[in-house]
């Protein structure tokens, strides 16, 4: 007979970089861990890790060479986290767990990027077999060991049995001030302040979320790329000085992850050249996917994203490095090399003009998931999901606790653009945005981003746009009608183009 105290809390499958740091997150709070991968050497070096890690105290994880050896050394009902690449493997461990005897009140967690749509096939075809239920993860290996941002969804019923445990390994914030509580101490977890980990809502939607962050992710990070290359190919600036540039801007409105760990990037010296490193990199940045899914969802719902897809299209622009280097020796660009200005005007500028866009990129990020719950029957919690964005994950930014507030104040916000708050930050600071997208054009300084959102703000806050004329055009050519601003709304008409008279008909 199995002596239930010497039972695991819960099994892991997939012990790669994110899932060996899940697991040692898990085990810091006090959860036994019985592991599991077709690599054996992960094992072993979670196993050492482990180790190394808890000292003088008992063995916290323990390793198992079968999906049957594992289900035997968990405590019933049986509680399985897997992080494991998306698509055929989630479905191939799911299988195998099924063949070893895993149960119907057993609860299969997938903790990787797996396409929200996936998500909610694979709930309908294990329904009966076990309980599917899925955790997006983000904040990289670091938020996996120390604290992440957890966005899960699923069955009710699963998230009460593992609730505690996602929100004891979750990032934490002050409540007051939104800040991030951070302790980098193994077997020292953050135990105090708000955990960013809420449930979020049906299958699927925590990896849509999920997926929209990293969408903003992609929009974030162009812009700052978008910044850096403003400092360098206008100002003439060295890596160094803009990396001081960021740390300034770090203490204020800007502060986030991203622009500390970019002018830490900046900061670097290549050991083998003794120069900058961002010198060596090579311009051509990869992708794996989710700020893709998000463009296409995103056209799909017919939420407007622009700033979000152009951070996808700059990537892919990247990737034609050869093509670039042969299009640098035949095009020209304009003969403006400088425009009268100082490097601390410039900078102004340019801080005022990343501050705006990055409020455009997240308020398209929120409508795209307000659109997307519309369609879909979700009830999302756009203030919760501010919330769990403000500590762990990559987008993490002093700016989303004025989110928060927002939707506190407003459940219904259509867009976060016309939160008094936002209003009133970008009347602030859009002559500097509109300064730097245009003197950034007549230098020939590629800003995708930046002006994209510029064009999204201005469509947004228009009350009439030339869709008429294109309304118009598509009567012409394809007689797909159009509205009237006089006439009853869900009227339709149509012009015969084709005759003398062009007589206008009513359709319906």
């Amino acid at each position: 007979m199995t002596d239930k105290s010497s039972l695991c809390d819960i099994g892991f499958i997939g012990l790669g970089v994110m899932g060996k740091n899940l697991a040692l997150n898990l085990a810091d709070n006090g959860y036994k861990i019985a592991a599991f991968d077709l690599d054996t050497e992960k094992v072993e070096a979670a196993i050492k890790q482990d180790e190394l890690e808890r000292k003088d105290q008992p063995q916290r994880i323990f390793p198992c060479t079968s999906y049957t050896e594992l289900l035997s050394k968990l405590s019933s009902p049986h509680l399985v986290i897997i992080s494991v690449p998306a698509g055929g493997p989630v479905d191939d461990v799911c299988h195998k767990l099924i063949d070893a005897g895993i149960q119907a009140d057993d609860i299969i967690v997938d903790t990787g990027n797996s396409l929200w749509t996936d998500t909610v096939e694979r709930e309908k075809r294990y329904e009966g077999k076990f309980l599917f239920f899925t955790t997006a993860v983000s904040g990289g290996e670091v938020g996996a060991r120390f604290g992440a941002s957890l966005m899960p969804s699923g069955d009710r019923y699963a998230w009460t049995r593992i609730a505690p445990m996602f929100k004891a390994i979750a990032a934490k914030v002050d409540p007051e001030t939104g800040k991030p509580i951070e302790r980098h101490e193994p077997g020292n977890p953050v135990l105090e302040g708000e955990p960013c980990a809420t449930y979020i809502g049906e299958a699927g939607s925590g990896h849509y979320v999920k997926m929209v962050h990293n969408g903003i992710e992609y929009a974030d990070m162009q812009l700052i790329c978008e910044a850096y290359n403003i400092m360098r190919t206008g100002l003439s600036m060295t890596p160094v000085e803009i990396a001081k540039v960021f740390r300034d801007w770090n203490e204020g409105e800007l502060n986030s992850y991203l622009i500390e760990i970019s002018a830490e990037v900046l900061e670097q010296v290549d050991t083998e050249t003794n120069q900058p490193l961002v010198d060596i990199i090579l311009d051509k940045a990869g992708q794996k996917g989710t700020g893709l899914w998000t463009a296409v969802s995103s056209l799909q719902v017919g939420a407007p994203s622009p700033t979000i897809t152009s951070a996808v299209y700059a990537r892919a622009l990247s990737t034609l490095k050869d093509d670039r280097v042969a299009a640098s020796k035949i095009l020209k660009g304009p003969d403006v090399s400088e425009l009268g200005l100082s490097k601390d005007e410039v900078i102004s500028q340019l801080h005022d003009a990343l501050y705006c866009s990055k409020i455009c990129a997240y308020a398209q990020g929120f409508q795209l998931m307000s659109m997307a719950a519309k369609e879909h029957g979700w009830n999302l919690d756009f203030a919760g999901i501010a919330k769990i964005w403000r500590a762990g994950c990559i987008i993490r930014a002093v700016f989303l606790q004025s989110i928060t507030e927002a939707y506190e104040k407003d459940e219904e916000l259509s867009n976060l653009l016309i939160d008094p708050f936002f209003a009133d930050q970008i009347a602030k600071f859009q002559s500097n945005w509109r300064r730097t997208v245009a003197n950034s054009s007549m230098m020939g300084i590629p800003i995708g981003a930046f002006s994209s959102a510029l064009a999204y703000y201005d469509s947004y806050r228009s009350a009439v746009l030339p869709a008429n004329l294109l309304q118009g055009q598509r009567d012409y050519f394809g007689a797909h009608t159009f509205a009237r601003v006089d006439k009853a709304s869900g009227k339709m008409y149509h012009v015969e183009w084709s005759s003398k008279e062009r007589n206008i008909t009513k359709i319906k």
